[in-house]
């Protein structure tokens, strides 16, 4: 049996037709950021796969300007933006290494964390409004089911015992259709927002790890001026252990 959208519409009663509306604007929001994310996330990757073997090589060849110059040039990156901004720090002193002291890598590890919640952030954008929908939608639809349902009632009390079930069986049959319409809005929106979340957190680490990677050559480059780095506090402890197991 199938189901006459058109003719439920038709005899749907005010309050269920605004709530038809707020879903829709609500699955609308939902779906543009998706899209706009979908957009987003394929076009950083993309320059992304584009920019690190160049960068790499770069950097293997201890070329360091011209890998400061792949950084300033590929902005659609969000690795790229995040080396840069590292780079950025020491970049006047990259052509004397003698100059560079420990305080100057520590300020470039927090550009680097500086960058990286600004790429944070900007990735997360609109996800609060997919999260939003996903939950509330159900709820909305569930609100429309149940006024239905409540006028239905009336419906057939008002009417007596003329009309029977039947006269309040079209009436819950257009107040479910609301409750359907908003699990059509939210299972998307749900799945969306998860993708996101889990493609973040890959992003995340990625940019993590080049971020390290940058800042360990750096350390090591220059020489033992950077024991003094707070990325190598660590192993300087460990140095001090003796053999019979004291710090000196």
């Amino acid at each position: 049996m199938g189901v006459d959208l058109m003719e439920l519409w038709s005899h749907a009663g005010p309050f269920a037709k605004g709530v038809v509306y707020v879903m829709l604007i609500m699955s609308l929001m939902s779906v543009s950021v998706a899209l706009k994310k979908l957009w987003v996330f394929q076009k950083s990757i993309a320059a992304t796969r584009k920019f690190a073997p160049q960068f790499s090589r770069a950097i293997q060849e201890e070329q360091l300007d011209q890998a400061i110059t792949l950084a300033e040039k590929n902005k659609g990156s969000h690795v790229a933006k995040v080396l840069g901004g590292a780079l950025a720090e020491v970049k006047p002193l990259l052509r004397d290494r003698a100059t560079i002291t420990a305080a100057d890598i520590n300020s470039a590890e927090r550009a680097v964390e500086r960058q990286m919640l600004l790429e944070l952030t900007e990735f997360k954008r609109g996800l609060g409004i997919m999260a939003t929908v996903g939950s509330t939608a159900p709820f909305v639809g569930l609100l429309g089911t149940t006024m239905g349902i409540v006028a239905s009632f009336n419906a057939m009390s008002s009417s007596g015992a003329a009309g029977g079930l039947s006269a309040i069986a079209g009436g819950i049959a257009e107040a479910l259709i609301t409750t359907a319409l908003g699990l059509l809005v939210a299972i998307p929106a749900v799945w969306f927002y998860n993708y996101f979340t889990t493609k973040i957190e890959y992003l995340t680490a990625e940019m993590m790890h080049s971020a390290k990677e940058l800042i360990d050559y750096l350390i090591k480059s220059v020489g033992s001026e950077f024991g003094r780095s707070i990325f190598t506090k660590e192993f300087q402890a460990q140095k001090a252990v003796t053999g019979s197991g004291h710090i000196n």
